[in-house]
């Protein structure tokens, strides 16, 4: 063939490829969403150890919403320099946590809190460390405007992304029957939200022992650690075992003393301000304590409640194993270290909860009562990070 001819067919051949790559690569991406929305664990019913979802009335769950939900949990568009997905700080192979102390956002800039798992957040009565929010689908606004995290300046920013690209077009207008342009940011939180109540994990070694039956599922160690847990160990107080369901999570909040010396010297008199001016809750704390500070007061910055002064939600322990550092802070780096904190009463202050006491473990009852905690991994996360 005459090189002349040659080098147009190929001139050409880059052409249609050229114009192409863009069509190609939402036919793939549909296709993705399709595969994953058939292989959704929607119908499988909860693993052992785990009780049935409730599932809001406004937001039924779909197949095709869960794939669409996890196609916007891993999208690093909705953030303010384009690198930071809901996926960044809750990693799958972490339990859907990070490994940090405290989450980092845009720029890699570090928050004042540790970033909670979202694995069984479909049980969860509230949200947040500080239970600010009350359903999955609120809190899943917060982050995207949050300017540590996603950094964006308001929603509106994400609906401009999703309405420009004819791939979220087509899905969105597949789940929700509705035009481009009619796509708000209720449907994006809608499908993150149906999305992470799929992200279900039991059928540990513990549930397999406890509610199956098992009798070999859990070591000689662990099985003496789990009569630890629920009697000289005080755990099961608030994280919950019942006869026939463990959340590993009563959904109260509590003061364990963690991360107090941060803010105890100006306690006092902050105290005093508030009784004088209890409305002004929020206002005074700004006047005795910088931001990283008044993480600290935990649940008090939502209710102003004194008594909530350091107070934060019980976590679930399962999958703990593989969520370290530990509490609020990530001040704890392991799990030997937590039952170390726990047995000697916790760090004492004038809020400390009254179930946070000197336990008197033996060294062999310590041993034990982690080697139970780490019998409370799912299969999916037995293999380390």
């Amino acid at each position: 063939m005459d090189q002349r001819i040659q080098f147009g067919v190929l001139r050409a051949v880059v052409y249609v490829s050229s114009s192409l790559r863009e069509k190609i690569k939402q036919v793939l991406k549909i296709l993705v969403v399709t595969l994953i929305a058939y292989t959704s664990p929607l119908a499988a019913g909860s693993p052992l150890g785990l009780p049935p979802i409730t599932i809001p009335q406004n937001n039924a769950q779909s197949p095709k919403k869960i794939a669409l939900g996890r196609l916007l949990f891993h999208d690093v568009r909705f953030s303010a320099n384009g690198t930071v997905s809901c996926a960044s700080c809750h990693q799958q192979a972490k339990a859907f946590t990070d490994g940090l102390p405290v989450a980092q956002g845009i720029n890699r800039i570090s928050g004042p809190r540790n970033t909670p798992t979202v694995v069984n957040a479909a049980f969860y009565t509230s949200f947040f460390l500080d239970g600010r929010r009350n359903s999955l689908e609120t809190q899943a606004l917060d982050p995207l405007v949050n300017d540590i995290e996603h950094g964006l300046e308001n929603h509106q920013e994400i609906i401009k992304i999703i309405r420009g690209d004819k791939t979220y077009g087509e899905l969105f207008k597949d789940v929700f029957c509705i035009d481009r342009n009619k796509i708000t940011i209720d449907h994006v939180v809608k499908s993150i939200a149906s999305y992470e109540r799929t992200l279900l994990a039991g059928d540990s070694p513990f549930d397999r022992f406890f509610f199956a039956g098992d009798k070999g599922a859990l070591s000689k160690s662990a099985a003496r650690g789990l009569n630890i847990f629920r009697r000289k160990g005080n755990c099961a107080n608030c994280h919950e075992i019942t006869w026939n369901q463990a959340l590993f999570t009563d959904n109260r909040f509590y003061n364990l003393g963690i991360g107090f010396t941060r803010v105890n010297e100006k306690l006092a008199n902050f105290v005093k301000s508030l009784k004088s001016i209890p409305a002004d809750y929020l206002g005074t704390t700004k006047t005795f304590f910088d931001e990283n500070h008044r993480s600290e007061l935990g649940r008090f910055m939502v209710t102003g409640v004194i008594r909530d002064i350091g107070k934060f939600r019980t976590p679930t322990l399962r999958n703990i194993e593989r969520t370290a550092p530990y509490m609020h802070d990530g001040s704890i780096k392991n799990l030997n270290e937590v039952v170390e904190y726990y047995n000697r009463g916790g760090d004492k202050n004038r809020f400390l909860d009254p179930a946070i006491f000197p336990l008197h473990l033996t060294d062999q009852e310590k041993i034990d009562l982690v080697e139970f905690l780490k019998a409370l991994t799912s299969p999916e996360y037995t293999q380390s990070p």
